[in-house]
């Protein structure tokens, strides 16, 4: 007689952490030993070309984590992902490009230069100004965006709003690509932040350019971090942003105006993403209206990985996949076009073994 063999709810889950954690250790073996032959034993390349793609990953990684928060912040209060937030960095990225057009036909003629445009007469101004109408620009579009696309279905299945963030991304592209066309355009920077200046230091005897703008984003987007998780979690507009995250119905009648609290985090995430946008385009020196649309998905990768709804999680998430998409092709030995394909398999790798994220995934219990 057959005795039938029931296996617990618990040890279901122990086991498939068992599994979870036998793949991932299997695969990270895999890549470690990947990355001794090609870095120590082949040596294709020397100190000096990776102490560039270091500092290009943490260029990049700092913009990633700017993008990633909106992401985390949104859905940390809304449950939703805002899959139109790269699209909101594009418009940022435009509003410092413009700003710049516009300052280099204003002439600032002096008696040693008279061709000086305000562009250069006035650089700190400039990229002031830059910044502003960027963030501006952006700030506006995640508040109009959350008012008309998403308010009214707030209370819709959640599925309605994702598709909704999708055509939403799909309508601020086409909308970017009939106002400025679907040519990429240069950005000229001040003189000050040309892109091929900067600070030269000797790595094992070679050259290395470390780049004024690369400088001035990655301070910048770490200044920005550090302003925000203060706002968090020192202001009273931060409390209520945590309380919403907690529990919605309690907030309310506790007295949090969710709608306004909702219609400032998407202010704030927009923001971000224009400042973001503002500093991509005087980084790498191109914009056209599909430029937020990588960078969009990048930042949702980062702040899966990170742990979404966990602000640090998403900053530490920016900054690693940064660094991983600068590193890991040259470090596996691998095209580099395949970065993209890398930077998305580490996800698969990190969700594989802790779902949750790297610091764990903030939920309430109304959302669980």
């Amino acid at each position: 007689m057959d005795i039938p063999i029931s296996i617990s709810a618990t040890s279901k889950v122990r086991i498939d952490r068992y599994l979870r954690a036998f793949v991932g250790v299997i695969v990270s073996v895999f890549l470690l030993w990947r990355i001794y032959n090609v870095v120590f034993v082949e040596q294709n390349f020397g100190a000096d070309t990776w102490v560039r793609f270091g500092l290009s990953g943490l260029i990049l990684g700092g913009m990633y984590a700017l993008i990633a928060i909106g992401y985390t912040l949104v859905y940390g209060i809304m449950f939703m992902i805002n899959f139109a937030h790269g699209e909101v960095m594009m418009l940022g990225a435009f509003g410092g490009y413009f700003t710049f057009e516009v300052l280099r036909l204003i002439p600032a003629p002096t008696s040693a230069n008279p061709d000086l445009n305000f562009l250069n007469a006035h650089p700190f101004i400039s990229v002031l100004l830059a910044f502003l109408v960027g963030i501006f620009i952006s700030a506006m579009a995640g508040y109009y965006l959350e008012k008309i696309a998403y308010r009214p279905l707030r209370r819709a299945p959640r599925l309605i709003l994702l598709i909704t963030a999708i055509g939403a991304s799909i309508f601020l592209q086409n909308l970017a690509m009939l106002l400025f066309g679907p040519q990429r355009k240069n950005v000229v920077n001040p003189d000050i932040l040309d892109r091929g200046a900067g600070w030269i230091v000797s790595i094992s005897g070679k050259d290395v350019l470390i780049s004024y703008t690369g400088v001035f984003s990655l301070v910048l987007s770490a200044l920005l971090m550090i302003g925000l998780y203060i706002l968090v979690q020192r202001t009273k507009l931060g409390r209520a942003m945590r309380a919403l995250a907690m529990d919605k119905n309690t907030a309310s009648l506790m007295g949090v105006d969710v709608d306004d609290v909702v219609s400032k985090t998407f202010i704030i995430s927009g923001s971000l993403a224009g400042a973001a946008g503002v500093m991509w385009s005087i980084h790498m020196g191109l914009v056209n209206h599909y430029i937020g649309f990588l960078p969009g998905i990048k930042a949702f990768t980062a702040a899966v990985m990170g742990g979404i709804g966990n602000i640090p999680g998403a900053m530490l998430g920016g900054m690693l996949l940064g660094i991983i998409e600068s590193i890991g092709p040259a470090a596996l030995g691998l095209d580099f076009q395949l970065k993209d394909v890398i930077a998305f398999s580490i996800l698969v790798l990190v969700l594989i073994v802790r779902p949750s994220g790297i610091l764990g995934e903030k939920l309430s219990e109304e959302k669980l």
